[in-house]
């Protein structure tokens, strides 16, 4: 009598090439995960998504620069797991192997950063992941200097960009999505400086800031660059109301999060912009991560979240309540780690490679080092005026320069005039939620 062949099915549709290792190989940080060591894994400096199977075991990595989804479909041979960086690849995935009438968007799974997420391919019922944490920080360890604390967190950003361009062709052009704020401030600043360090030429940089029509962004650029007479490294994208859609960064991020949404969408229009512009550009870098790094977000406009609850919680902003939470989504992970598709989505849409070195985890751990408690005193106005004091004394330790700061405006309402916000984005988030279930129907 013949035996049947129980046969287990991993399709990794990962694109290899999306991945943006500083100290190492592909092939050492593909090691490092199939040995299961957290600490080997943690030691990978970078922007990546990895998969690795062992027998009937699967192990999935990835920092916060790179989303990464999967999805278990039933089989009568076994379990075939498909991953991807979106759902729409796993659908597509499905339909091709006659298996579309298993699929449904709730039914994917993200990857958590800074995880590592284990998964045994057995039959019914669903294996449950397990979650190993590879990055854990300490928490308020260093001395409540802000001069120190300044070179260290600036120090360490200017050191994963080096990484960076010691990895691309060093006369290739790169760009800055700026808009004149802290992040993206420090960010060109930083770069300028190292490419002025490395003896290559700094007009291979570009400022480039969104215009919907006008909006705050545009004279902030000018005037920041302007105060350090580096307006020469500006270039504004303008673009028309008409021609942004929060309906396309839903279907390009596959996400309904208003205030991430809203960012896609004006992302999506600044990376279309210099694509039109620009036909054969690849790299972008931009300062995602900086606001979560420093808890520079207004707590009294979330209900679910008070000083403490910020201030206590490792790496609230990055990861969310955490993977054993309650309100841990199946679906998606937390914090920036679901979020930051906001940025990476739209420049990957448009066949950019786009760098992120805020979201790094060196740089991550020097911010989860600030010791806040200390310096705020559980006070929130002193905890927002913290991010602009601990950057500009960085950027000076590291390039010379006094960066100016202005007060923070979300992108989303720099990009556009001031009534243009209202006639561009619902108010409801029912509304994004909607239009993300029409993509599905």
């Amino acid at each position: 009598m013949a035996t049947s062949t129980y046969v287990e099915r991993l399709v990794n549709l990962l694109d290899p090439e999306q991945n943006i290792f500083l100290n190492c190989t592909a092939e050492d940080a593909a090691d490092a995960l199939a040995s299961g060591d957290p600490e080997r894994v943690r030691a990978i400096d970078g922007q990546f998504a990895l998969v690795h199977k062992d027998g009937q075991t699967v192990r999935m990595a990835r920092s916060i620069g790179r989303p990464m989804r999967y999805f278990l479909a039933k089989r009568a041979e076994g379990p075939c797991l498909v991953i991807a960086e979106r759902i729409d690849e796993i659908q597509s995935f499905l339909e091709s192997e006659g298996l579309a009438d298993q699929f449904h968007p709730s039914y994917t799974r993200m990857v958590p950063a800074h995880h590592v997420t284990e998964l045994e391919l057995v039959g019914c019922p669903d294996p449950k992941p397990s979650y190993t944490r590879y990055f854990d920080p300490d928490q308020g360890t260093l001395p409540a200097d802000l001069d120190a604390l300044g070179e260290a967190y600036v120090g360490t950003l200017a050191d994963e960009c080096n990484k960076w361009l010691d990895r691309i062709d060093d006369d290739a052009p790169i760009g800055v999505l700026f808009s004149g704020g802290i992040d993206s401030g420090s960010i060109f600043l930083v770069l300028r400086h190292l490419l002025l360090e490395r003896g290559e030429a700094p007009t291979r940089l570009k400022a480039f800031t969104l215009s919907v029509e006008g909006g705050s962004d545009v004279e902030q650029a000018h005037a920041f660059l302007d105060e350090l007479g580096l307006s020469m490294f500006l270039e504004v994208v303008e673009t028309e109301k008409e021609q942004v859609d929060f309906r396309e960064a839903i279907r390009v991020t596959e996400d309904y999060k208003p205030l991430d949404v809203q960012a896609a969408t004006m992302t999506l229009a600044l990376c279309r912009g210099i694509r039109d512009r620009y036909p054969d550009w690849t790299y972008l870098v931009d300062g995602d991560g900086g606001d979560e790094n420093l808890k520079d977000y207004p707590i009294d406009e979330n209900p679910e979240l008070t000083i403490r609850s910020v201030l206590n919680n490792q790496m609230l902003y990055q990861e969310g309540w955490g993977v054993d939470a309650l309100k841990h989504s199946d679906t998606y992970s937390g914090g920036q780690s679901r979020g930051h598709v906001r940025s990476y989505a739209p420049a990957r849409h448009f066949g950019f490679e786009g760098f992120s070195p805020y979201c790094l985890p060196n740089v991550i751990e020097v911010a989860e080092n600030i010791p806040f408690v200390e310096l705020t005193d559980w006070e929130p106005e002193k905890l927002y005026e913290l991010k602009g004091e601990i950057v500009q004394r960085g950027v000076k330790a590291v390039t010379g320069q006094e960066m100016p700061t202005f007060e923070k405006t979300r992108f989303q309402h720099g990009a556009v005039d001031d009534n243009g916000f209202d006639e561009l984005f619902p108010e409801s988030e029912q509304t994004y939620r909607q239009a993300f279930a029409e993509i599905h129907e």
